[in-house]
């Protein structure tokens, strides 16, 4: 299934695993919804403390260096916040502590759409093993999406912090596999890399300009657009029970 113009929701969290992962797969569509005013949020399970290999580089500045690009980043998408769980680089887990923080960001912030990675896909590519950490957030992702933020007897205890129950609509699965819908990047091409662009440490000694520009094409050909990110869309919840759930979760009567 090619674009989709006619469905913009009115919020959408990412929840990935490092800093320039949502650049790398989604942002272009986030930035689209932004522009027709969606409210999104960014979830980074680590701050990417152990991804710039300079040497002397210690943990913690290159956390400090990464979440001030990540920051920057989500600024130029137009995501009005950006939070970092912080858990290990390298070493993320699904663990039930981390569904429970994801499960307390999606009550907190209610996404309409979520969008995470695949947690099946190993590998990725004949040149690219899929990180661990993907994976980890990708799981631990899904696993908070459904059925935890929604079940209310799930971590009751968030209640205590004025938290209850919510229901997603959708969830975007990123990556080039089972992928069912492309979305039309052509109109914030230019943002998707100037937010990449923004992960300075990521890219000493080349621009990520021409191979990304190449990955959207191959994604859009023979599609009607010149570029566009590919998802694999699960809808959790349809039309009508959506409106109804909408309500009833933003308190309306």
């Amino acid at each position: 299934m090619t674009d989709q113009p006619f469905y913009i929701p009115e919020s959408a969290m990412a929840i990935v695993a490092h800093p320039d992962d949502i650049e790398f797969s989604c942002v272009g569509t986030l930035a689209r919804w932004v522009k027709s005013g969606t409210k999104v949020s960014y979830v980074l399970c680590t701050s990417g403390d152990v991804g710039i290999a300079t040497p002397g580089m210690t943990r913690e500045r290159a956390a400090e260096i990464r979440e001030k690009e990540a920051r920057s980043a989500a600024k130029i998408a137009g995501a009005i916040e950006i939070n970092f769980l912080r858990e290990p680089d390298g070493l993320l887990q699904p663990t039930l502590e981390l569904r429970k923080k994801l499960v307390r960001e999606i009550r907190r912030f209610k996404p309409e759409v979520v969008f995470t990675g695949d947690p099946t896909v190993v590998f990725a590519s004949e040149y690219y093993i899929n990180h661990p950490d993907h994976r980890a957030a990708a799981t631990a992702a899904l696993d908070a999406v459904f059925p935890a933020a929604g079940q209310p007897n799930l971590f009751q205890e968030l209640e205590e912090e004025g938290l209850t129950a919510h229901k997603v609509r959708k969830v975007y699965i990123t990556g080039q596999q089972q992928t069912d819908i492309f979305i039309s990047i052509d109109d914030t091409i230019e943002i998707k890399l100037a937010a990449l662009r923004a992960h300075k440490s990521q890219f000493p000694n080349w621009d990520p300009g021409e191979r990304v520009k190449q990955w959207a094409a191959e994604r859009a050909k023979d599609k009607g657009m010149q570029y566009a990110e590919a998802f694999r869309v699960i809808t959790l919840e349809d039309d009508e029970t959506w409106e109804r759930l909408r309500h009833s979760q933003n308190g309306v009567a």
